[in-house]
C-alpha cells in the first residue's frame, strides 16, 4: 500500500526490501541439469554433495561468474578490451545478484619473486616505514624493494625549445633494493656438470645427458662444428672444453647453413632454469632437480636485498630482519613503535598483521615464498584483505575454507565466516566438513551422485532438516569413525634425526614401516616440514603433494595418466597404422577444429563464442580415423567412456589391454569411476584433480607413499573409500605416511605422530607418538582432546 505521494504507507514493507533472494533458474553449466534454486541473501549458505556433483559449477561457474561478467560490462568497451572476456553461463534466469568476491583454493603462484609480504601489501607498508624512519636513510620505498634494481646512466638528450634544439648532458640514477648477485631471488643456482655430461663418452656416443640432446640429434650436430664428436669429453683440450661448456653465442657454418652455437651451460640455464619448474614435463623436471643445486645467496644471505637496504635499521631491526620475523612477533614490534609522524601508517600495518594472527596465520613470516603455501594457507591469506572491509551487501564465495585446518582451528574459521555474514553480506561456502556445515543458515545439497549422475539439487533447507532428509550427505553428516580394535605391527623403522627445516626444533622421531602412519598437528606446527623435508626425498619414497595439476582444455584423464599411450598403440597394432593417428593432438585431429572438438569465434571485447565443430560433431578426430576399430569401438567412443566402463572394456575380451586396465583400476580406486577418459581437465573439480594426481602417482614403484591431506575435496561418504585404498596399499607391503587433520583418518591409523603444541616457533616439536587409542586415552594434546570427543571416548 502506498500513500498519494507514492511513498509506502506507514508500517508497509518497502518494495526494495523484497529483493532478499538470489534466484537461479535452469542452470546447465557443466553437469548441472536445469538446476533451479533460491538462495537467501545476508545469510550463510553451505553447498554440499559428493565431489563432482556440481557444487562448484553452480556456485563459481554460474553465480560468481555471472556477477563478475555483469560488473565487467559496466566498464567502457575500451577498458573491457584489456580485461578477460567472460561468457554468460548457460542459465535461463539469474536474479538478485550482488558483487561477488571469490576466495578460492588456487595456489598463489610459484613466482620466485612473490612472497607472503608482497602478495598482501605488507611489504609495501614496511618499505614506506623504513624509507621514513630507517637510519641511515638510503632512499625512497623502492630502495627497500628486492624487485627493483639500482640503475645509473649518463648521456646526451636533445631538447626542442621554440625554434632551437640543443643537446644537453643528463645523468640518471635510481636506487633499488635488489641484491645484484642473486637479482632479488635470494638463491643462486649451480649446475652439476656430472649430470650434464658423461665425460667418459664422446658426443657421438651420447655424452650429453640433457633431455632432448640425443647423440644423433641436431643439437649435438651443431656442437660438432666447434669440438670433435668422436673424442671422449675428458680428452678435450681446455679451449675445446670451454667452447663446449661456456662459450658465448657465435655463428658457425653447418651444411651450408649459418647456425648459432653457445656453451651447454648457458644454453641449459636459459632454456630450462629460467622457467617455472612445476610447469615442466615430468622428465625435464626430474633432470633439473638432479642437475641444479640451489643455495642461499652468499652476498645477501638469502634476504634478496642489497647491502644499503640491509644496513638501514629502525631500533636495531632492518627490513630483512622484520620480514624474517614470525608475524606474531612482528605485530608486537610494530605496536612498540611510537612515531606520531607515521601514526596512520603504523595503524594500517598493525591492523594488517593482526588480521594474519586472527585468521590463524601468525606463524608465517613475510619472506615466506607464496608458492610454498598450501591451498588452505593461500585461501586464508586472500581472506585477510576482506576482514576489515567496510563493504556490505557483498557476496563472498569460499571454496572449502577449512582445508588444511586442524579441528581446533576450524572453530576460528567458522567465527570469521559468521562475522562476514553479520556485517550484512551473503556468504556462499562449498564445504564437506560437518563442523563447517553445522553453522549454515541454509544448506543446498547437490547429487545424488557425481558427474553425469549428479547435477541436481536433492535438498534445500536447514541443517536439522538435512539430517533427516535421507540424502547421501544427510545420512553421513553425523558419521563418526571408531578406533580400530587392533593395529598392525611395524616391520621396521625409518629414522629421522635432528630435523630442523623451517620451525622444526631438532626433531628426532622414528616412522614405523609397513603400517599406516598419520602425521598431524595444528596448522603451522611443522607437519609438512617434517615429512617433505626428512622423508619425501629418500630413495623408494613416492611423495604426492598438494600442488595443482596443470593442463589445458586439450588435457584429459587419458593423456594425464599416460593411459592414452598403450591405447593408441593397441589401436595402431590392430589396424596396421601409425599410433599418432589416434591422438586428437596429433595426426588424427579433425582438420577444422584441430582436435579441440569445438570452434572458437573471437568477438573482440565480448565473450569468445564457442560452438561444437560441425565436421567432427565434437569428437575431435578426422573422419577417416573413426573407421579403425578395437574391440568394436572407435577411438572417439573409447574416449567418451566413463572409467568404470573402460575398465571392463580393457580388462577382458578382444580389447584386453593389461597396461590400460591397471591405470583404470587405480582411477576407480580413488573414486573417479564416473569421469570419462576424454573429459577436459579444466572441467574437473579441485577434489577430482587431486584424486587424479593420486591415481597417477600410485603407479610409481616405491616402498613408502607420502600423501598430503588426501581427504581434500572428499565428501563424507568418500572418506571410507579412501581409507580402504590406504589399507590395500599397506596390506600389499607398502608404508603409507599421511599428513592429515581428518579425524576419521586419525582414528583409522596404526600410528600417530602429533606435532605442536602450537604453530610457528611455538610448534616444531613432537608432542605425541603412539597408537590412536593411546592418544585418546592420554588426552595430553589438542589433537588428543578433539579425537577423543570425535570418537565419543
Amino acid at each position: 500500500m502506498t500513500s498519494e505521494t507514492g511513498e509506502p504507507a506507514a508500517g508497509a514493507a518497502h518494495e526494495a526490501d523484497a529483493h532478499d533472494l538470489i534466484r537461479v533458474l535452469g542452470a546447465r553449466v557443466n553437469n548441472l541439469k536445469h538446476v533451479s534454486v533460491e538462495i537467501p541473501k545476508r545469510r550463510l549458505t553451505v553447498f554440499t554433495g559428493v565431489s563432482g556433483s556440481g557444487k562448484s559449477s553452480l556456485v563459481f561457474d554460474t553465480i560468481a561468474a555471472e556477477s563478475q561478467r555483469l560488473i565487467n560490462e559496466t566498464y567502457s568497451a575500451f577498458v573491457q578490451g584489456f580485461m578477460p572476456s567472460l561468457a554468460r553461463p548457460e542459465v535461463d534466469v539469474l536474479e538478485g545478484l550482488t558483487t561477488a568476491i571469490i576466495v578460492d583454493q588456487e595456489r598463489m603462484g610459484a613466482n620466485v619473486r612473490s612472497t607472503v609480504g608482497t602478495a598482501t601489501d605488507a611489504n609495501a607498508l614496511l618499505r614506506i616505514l623504513f624509507s621514513r624512519l630507517g637510519d641511515p636513510h638510503v632512499g625512497p620505498p623502492q630502495a627497500y624493494s628486492f624487485n627493483v634494481p639500482s640503475v645509473t646512466g649518463t648521456g646526451r638528450v636533445t631538447v626542442a625549445r621554440s625554434a632551437d634544439a640543443k643537446a644537453e648532458a643528463r645523468s640518471y640514477s635510481m636506487t633499488g633494493g635488489m641484491c645484484p648477485r642473486c637479482e632479488g631471488m635470494g638463491t643462486v643456482s649451480d649446475i652439476d656438470l656430472a649430470e650434464l655430461l658423461d665425460e667418459s663418452l664422446s658426443l657421438r656416443d651420447g655424452a650429453i645427458r640433457v633431455p632432448g640432446y640425443t647423440a644423433d640429434g641436431w643439437y649435438v650436430k651443431v656442437y660438432g662444428a666447434v669440438v670433435p664428436l668422436d673424442v671422449p669429453v675428458r680428452d678435450l683440450t681446455e679451449d675445446q672444453r670451454h667452447a663446449l661448456l661456456h662459450a658465448e653465442p657465435r655463428k658457425v657454418k653447418i651444411e651450408n647453413m649459418s647456425m648459432t652455437v653457445e656453451g651447454l651451460v648457458p644454453k641449459v640455464t636459459r632454456s630450462m632454469l629460467s622457467k617455472d619448474v612445476d610447469a615442466m614435463q615430468p622428465h625435464v623436471r626430474a633432470f633439473v632437480e638432479r642437475a641444479v643445486t640451489f643455495a642461499p645467496c652468499p652476498e645477501c644471505e638469502g634476504t634478496r636485498l642489497a647491502a644499503p637496504a640491509r644496513a638501514s635499521k629502525i631500533r636495531g631491526i632492518s627490513i630483512a630482519d622484520a620480514c624474517a620475523m614470525q608475524i606474531t612477533d612482528l605485530a608486537d614490534w610494530v605496536r612498540g613503535l611510537d612515531e606520531p609522524t607515521v601514526a596512520p601508517l603504523l595503524g594500517g600495518l598493525g591492523h594488517l598483521l593482526d588480521s594474519f594472527v586472527e585468521i590463524g596465520l601468525g606463524y608465517l613470516s613475510l619472506d615466506r615464498p607464496s608458492g610454498t603455501l598450501s591451498g588452505g594457507e593461500a585461501q586464508r591469506t586472500k581472506m585477510i584483505r576482506h576482514l576489515g572491509s567496510s563493504l556490505t551487501d557483498v557476496t563472498y564465495v569460499f571454496d572449502e575454507p577449512t582445508i588444511g585446518l586442524h579441528p581446533h582451528d576450524i572453530a576460528r574459521m567458522n567465527t570469521l565466516l559468521l562475522r562476514l555474514r553479520d556485517k550484512g553480506n551473503t556468504v556462499l561456502v562449498v564445504e564437506h566438513k560437518p563442523e563447517a556445515i553445522a553453522i549454515a543458515d541454509h544448506v543446498v545439497d547437490l547429487g545424488p551422485g557425481a558427474g553425469s549422475g549428479g547435477g541436481e539439487v536433492v535438498f534445500e533447507g536447514s541443517v536439522e532438516r538435512l539430517r533427516g532428509s535421507g540424502t547421501l550427505t544427510g545420512r553421513h553428516l553425523d558419521d563418526r569413525a571408531a578406533l580400530k580394535p587392533a593395529v598392525r605391527t611395524p616391520t621396521g623403522r625409518l629414522e629421522i634425526r635432528g630435523a630442523s627445516t623451517h620451525n622444526l626444533q631438532d626433531v628426532d622421531v622414528d616412522i614405523p614401516l609397513g603400517v599406516l602412519v598419520v602425521v598431524t598437528g595444528v596448522a603451522g606446527s611443522g607437519k609438512s616440514s617434517l615429512v617433505h623435508g626428512s622423508v619425501a626425498g629418500r630413495d623408494g619414497v613416492v611423495a604426492i603433494d598438494q600442488s595443482a595439476i596443470r593442463g589445458s582444455r586439450r588435457s584429459n584423464p587419458a593423456t594425464y595418466t599416460g593411459l592414452l599411450e598403450p591405447v593408441r598403440k593397441a589401436f595402431a597394432k590392430a589396424n596396421g597404422v601409425k599410433p599418432s593417428l589416434f591422438s586428437a593432438n596429433s595426426e588424427g585431429a579433425c582438420p577444422v577444429c584441430n582436435g579441440a572438438g569445438v570452434v572458437f569465434t573471437e568477438l573482440g571485447f565480448m565473450a569468445t563464442f564457442e560452438s561444437p565443430c560441425e565436421v567432427c560433431e565434437g569428437k575431435g578426430f578426422d573422419a577417416s580415423v573413426l573407421e579403425y576399430r578395437l574391440g568394436g569401438k572407435d577411438i572417439s567412443e573409447v574416449m567418451s567412456m566413463p572409467v568404470s566402463e573402460a575398465h571392463s572394456f580393457f580388462e577382458s575380451g578382444a580389447a584386453r589391454l593389461p597396461a590400460a586396465s591397471a591405470v583404470l583400476g587405480r582411477l576407480a580406486d580413488v573414486g573417479l569411476s564416473y569421469v570419462t577418459l576424454g573429459q577436459p581437465l579444466t572441467t574437473l573439480s579441485g577434489g577430482e584433480r587431486q584424486r587424479l594426481k593420486l591415481a597417477t602417482r600410485m603407479g610409481e614403484q616405491g616402498g613408502v607413499y607420502v600423501l598430503d591431506e588426501p581427504t581434500n575435496g572428499l565428501h563424507l561418504a568418500d572418506v571410507a573409500q579412501l581409507l580402504g585404498l590406504l589399507d590395500r596399499l599397506v596390506d600389499a607391503g607398502k608404508t603409507v605416511v599421511v599428513i592429515e587433520h581428518h579425524q576419521a583418518v586419525m582414528a583409522h591409523a596404526d600410528w600417530i605422530v602429533d606435532l605442536g603444541p602450537g604453530a610457528g616457533h611455538d610448534g616444531g616439536r613432537v608432542v605425541f607418538e603412539g597408537t590412536p587409542a593411546e592418544l585418546v586415552e592420554a588426552r595430553s594434546t589438542l589433537t588428543g582432546r578433539h579425537l577423543a570427543e570425535y570418537v565419543g571416548a
